[in-house]
């Protein structure tokens, strides 16, 4: 089983050399992903990546915590997340990540040294691929029984970097989910039904009224509570779908993880 590599990283020359590297000596395929939360969100689900490799250039505390949206795939396993750096930049990345599982490589990078390392977690995906499903559920089993008593929320959102900064405000309350569009969120009900959903209202495709009316006519789904997430200038729209469609109410974006904690309480009460 060949590795799907993503790269990404603010030293954009290693990242370059990384890449020309793993592809011409190894064959590998590899994806450049800018280091912002927004796009590794995106590569990351799109692309699946078994791993990701961080090239730290001029770092600072905002570009660090970007890379927390691997927090999750990391710890799970679905991913190994190496970073190259220099002996200072690690010990500056250690003080501000929240990943917890994290392999450094030293600049200059030793080709060898990365190979290696890139072979085992190779032989370990050909040894396990005949049980990669089974580990998969394995995985959910743990999950549920981390997020036993918290309530299921799941936001509806196009905007990348809105869905994680609400999944960072909720995470610590809720088990979150996160859809991007009308069509993945009747997807995802199709296999699990959240006990809330956050469904922002301006999506290309279907607007949240469109997806709410949708909503209203399947009966399975006519009873989930749904919050409204909304711009000021989609407000007044908004509020005239109250009393059409009956949403548990609505929340001017941007709020305070304060305002959509409380808007959540009082929805499932």
């Amino acid at each position: 089983m060949k590795l799907k590599v993503l790269v990404t990283g603010k030293n954009l020359k290693v990242a370059r050399d990384i890449c020309e590297h793993l592809e011409t000596d190894r064959g590998y395929m590899t994806v450049k992903c800018p280091p912002s939360k927004s796009a590794l969100f995106d590569l990351t689900l799109a692309e699946l990546p078994r791993v990701v490799i961080v090239c730290m250039g001029d770092e600072t505390v905002d570009t660090i915590s970007a890379y927390n949206v691997l927090k999750k795939a990391a710890k799970q396993g679905n991913c190994t997340v190496i970073v190259i750096a220099s002996e200072e930049d690690e010990a500056y990345f250690i003080k501000h990540t929240e990943l917890t599982r994290v392999l450094f490589l030293s600049r200059p990078v030793s080709l060898f040294a990365l190979y290696e390392k890139l072979n085992d977690i190779e032989e370990e995906l050909n040894r396990n691929k005949d049980s990669l499903m089974s580990t998969f559920r394995e995985y959910l089993g743990d999950e549920a029984e981390e997020h036993a008593g918290k309530k299921h929320i799941l936001v509806v959102d196009d905007d990348s970097e809105q869905l994680v900064h609400i999944r960072e405000q909720l995470e610590e309350f809720y088990d979150v989910s996160l859809v991007k569009s009308g069509d993945a969120m009747f997807k995802f009900l199709f296999k699990k039904i959240p006990d809330l959903i956050l469904l922002d209202y301006l999506m290309p495709d279907k607007d949240g009224g469109q997806v709410l009316r949708q909503m209203r006519s399947i009966d399975d789904y006519a009873s989930i509570p749904v919050i409204f997430l909304t711009g000021v200038t989609e407000k007044s729209t908004v509020i005239q779908l109250l009393s059409e469609l009956r949403p548990q109410g609505y929340i001017v974006k941007p709020a305070k993880k304060s305002e959509i904690v409380a808007k959540i309480i009082d929805a499932l009460e």
